[in-house]
């Protein structure tokens, strides 16, 4: 049988602006560990954010590049969830009315063009980072170091629809988003420093298949080559569970570039 892959990304992109998106901390990497924080990013009692206008414009700036609707009302809610690298256990986010809508962007592969669709774009703030000590993941590690200079750089989120058909065009697809957020300065893009991230959604379905199967979510891809080897792993994963009579659950998976 037959298999057509589908692939939608998130990808996260760290503004170029000096201050945090809701207080006056700096936003420079590479600044000692909690060096760059206050009441406000680390949410102590009694402290109230303040939006960054220039993260507005940035985000605004990249919506129209991407030919999408900019809604006249959007609105920040709390995403609340519990983990170490976030003091406030809940994330300022946007999620039912985001910042703008149904773009689109053209990627070329193989000499064809093809246009892939954005679903939204939205603002956030990011989370501040953890150091493992023995381990890749707070799970096994001996202990983890945390370090918040991070949280509350703005971050835009860019979500694609589900267009993408292979591994190679979803590398081609954040390469091209890549050079065109550098081209308009508003994100230099840097993997390996973490200021652009990229979350995958895979599932696969029989060719000629409307209905979606069920995804798996990949993280951990941090440059381009590493984004298309780790799909390309996660297709073989899935074609082959399938040929073999197994189910595929809904799950995360982090890829190890070793």
């Amino acid at each position: 049988m037959r298999y057509e892959t589908v692939i939608g990304l998130e990808i996260h992109a760290q503004l170029m602006t000096e201050s945090k998106m809701f207080c006056s901390c700096s936003t420079k990497f590479g600044a000692r560990p909690n060096t760059n924080i206050c009441p406000v990013c680390t949410g102590q009692p009694g402290v109230l954010p303040v939006i960054n206008k220039k993260a507005i414009e940035l985000a605004i700036k990249t919506a129209l590049a991407l030919n999408c609707k900019i809604e006249p009302h959007s609105v920040f809610a709390r995403k609340n969830y519990f983990y170490p690298d976030l003091p406030k256990n809940y994330q300022i986010s946007q999620y039912e009315q985001p910042l703008a809508t149904g773009g689109s962007i053209e990627i070329e592969v193989e000499g064809k063009i093809k246009k892939i669709g954005i679903t939204r774009v939205h603002l956030e703030e990011d989370a501040g980072k953890l150091v493992h000590k023995g381990a890749e993941r707070i799970v096994g590690a001996e202990e983890s170091l945390a370090d918040y200079n991070r949280e509350g750089v703005p971050l835009m989120e860019i979500v694609s629809e589900p267009d993408i058909r292979s591994p190679r065009e979803a590398a081609v697809y954040t390469q091209t988003l890549a050079d065109l957020l550098r081209y308009l300065e508003v994100c230099d893009a840097r993997m390996e420093e973490g200021s652009l991230r990229c979350d995958a959604n895979l599932s696969i379905r029989p060719a000629g298949e409307t209905k979606f199967g069920v995804k798996t979510e990949v993280k951990n891809m941090n440059s381009f080559k590493a984004i298309e080897k780790a799909l390309i792993a996660e297709e073989k994963r899935h074609i082959e569970t399938a040929e073999e009579g197994g189910k595929i659950i809904q799950e995360t998976r982090f890829y190890d570039d070793v």
